[in-house]
């Protein structure tokens, strides 16, 4: 690539809707780093072959969204472990010998919007992750490292969930089930890792795991609330939110194992939802 500025995109197909541009040129001012961001539309059978021209021609790093996360895995040359554990690459590094870090940041994500951001304690509370994709096995471990009494994964398909709660079972306490066999029993966290906000939809898990006392949280996210988050709210539960902050989360850490410097969010959050920033 011409020119002396370091080259960075995100690959996804499709990625016209992306809004890493906007979130990483506003991490670059902040940070006072000279950077270059575009987008890269690609569709799967080209996808390995772009990604080895983009690095070659002097590319330093690359978001990945769908569909590619998982083809990612296995372009890189080295693994993080939690990119192993994921079994998702959502961010490709360029090294100084020439070959490819695959790192996943979302767990990340969410864990600090969680965590530092909505300061939800999870230590010792209980759980309940909806679906039993990729974007719930990228979230697993970083969720188990911080200590709850147990995390329930459910989804449509019951055999799916249980299937995902053995991979993960060495880190804590972790079971599958379908929606039908969720029970009375609310939870303190609920985390929607499904695709139903996406096409207007609502998982189909019973309402009686909606207690006063719940967080919910649903990955997707818009202008406008999601239908997962309106429907939580109907439920009475605490407090409802859209994924905005573990979009901007995950995209620092991508910044930070780029550039060295991970940026502040809370004002690159405020630019994206309108939201006042709280000092930084």
């Amino acid at each position: 690539m011409e020119g002396s500025v370091d080259q960075y995109a995100v690959v996804g197909h499709p990625v016209a809707h992306s809004l890493s541009p906007f979130i990483h040129s506003l991490f670059a001012r902040q940070t006072g780093q000279s950077l270059s961001y575009r987008l890269m539309d690609v569709p799967p059978e080209r996808f390995t072959e772009q990604v080895y021209e983009f690095f070659a021609t002097g590319g330093r790093g690359l978001n990945v969204t769908l569909p590619h996360k998982t083809r990612a895995l296995t372009i890189a040359h080295e693994l993080t472990e939690r990119a192993r554990l994921a079994g998702a690459v959502n961010t490709l590094a360029a090294r100084r010998d020439g070959s490819l870090l695959g790192d996943n940041t979302d767990g990340a994500g969410l864990v600090q919007d969680l965590t530092a951001n909505l300061g939800v304690p999870v230590r010792g509370r209980s759980i309940l992750l909806i679906g039993a994709g990729g974007a719930a096995r990228g979230v697993m471990a970083p969720l188990l490292a911080l200590g709850p009494q147990r995390i329930v994964i459910s989804n449509r398909t019951a055999e799916r969930a249980m299937a995902l709660a053995v991979v993960f079972a060495g880190l804590g306490a972790v079971e599958g089930c379908g929606f039908g066999e969720l029970g009375a029993q609310p939870f303190d966290l609920i985390v929607n890792a499904t695709s139903a906000s996406l096409t207007g939809e609502l998982p189909g898990v019973p309402a009686t795991v909606f207690g006063p006392q719940t967080l919910c949280y649903d990955m997707a996210y818009g202008r406008a609330d999601t239908p997962f988050v309106r429907w939580a709210r109907t439920l009475g539960c605490r407090e409802a939110v859209p994924g905005w902050g573990m979009l901007v989360e995950q995209a620092a850490e991508s910044f930070r194992l780029w550039r060295g410097v991970r940026p502040l969010t809370a004002p690159v959050l405020a630019a994206l939802t309108g939201r006042p920033s709280a000092g930084g």
